[in-house]
């Protein structure tokens, strides 16, 4: 069995001003585009059986700009829909709602395009993601590229938590980050990693075997 590998798309203009950013589909900025660009090495050697992106042009551009050949965009892998907080930062809804917490209090339903969603409808989403790589990850690895929330939550899923259990996991833009099993048990197997190794001492993301990042064709 691979390792899955969870790659959060490099910054743009909304996550450096941290509003809740779902469904609006924003492009990277020029540091996004460099965190994308330094996905790379951080893959170095993995052959994925499968790539899977969100639809949203900030993964497509971060799949692509981090050296991922044959992604196949999912639409249950966008981010979660923030409803009525689309757009808005935190600092700025508990000056209205103290105390709210998204895992917990989930969001109002705001226009048509931003009805909102569940903690338990993003793990939905997130368990429909998992069924659907099940099969190519009993092969080797997978790469999913998609949003901060929303691997947190599948995350959660695939450790036995409920989807409410990604509050635990912090997950910065441009980072890889990989799930496996330890004695047939799913575990965490890396966390939140950005930068490589300095140079001659390998990583631990790393499976350098000299094959490329290429998914294999199907």
């Amino acid at each position: 069995m691979g390792e899955l590998v969870l790659i959060r798309h490099g910054q743009t203009e909304w996550s450096r001003q941290r509003r809740h950013t779902g469904r609006t589909d924003l492009p990277l900025t020029e540091e996004g585009r460099r965190q994308a660009r330094a996905v790379r090495p951080l893959l170095a050697g993995r052959r994925f059986e499968l790539v899977l992106t969100s639809p949203l042009r900030r993964a497509a551009a971060t799949a692509e700009l981090a050296g991922l050949v044959g992604a196949v965009p999912r639409p249950d892998l966008v981010e979660w829909d923030y409803g009525a907080y689309e757009g808005i930062t935190t600092a700025e809804i508990h000056r209205e709602r103290p105390g709210w917490n998204l895992w917990t209090d989930g969001v109002p339903a705001g226009p048509p395009e931003h009805p909102g969603e569940s903690p338990e409808q993003v793990g939905v989403r997130a368990e429909r993601a998992l069924a659907e790589l099940a099969p190519a990850l009993e092969r080797g690895d997978v790469a999913l590229v998609a949003h901060s929330h929303f691997l947190r939550v599948l995350t959660a899923r695939w450790l036995g938590l409920p989807a409410s259990g990604g509050a635990l996991f912090r997950l910065d833009t441009g980072s890889v980050s990989t799930l496996g099993t330890e004695h047939d048990r799913p575990v965490m197997t890396s966390w939140n990693r950005s930068e490589p190794r300095p140079e001659g001492k390998g990583h631990p993301l790393s499976r350098d075997d000299g094959r490329g990042l290429e998914a294999k064709s199907r």
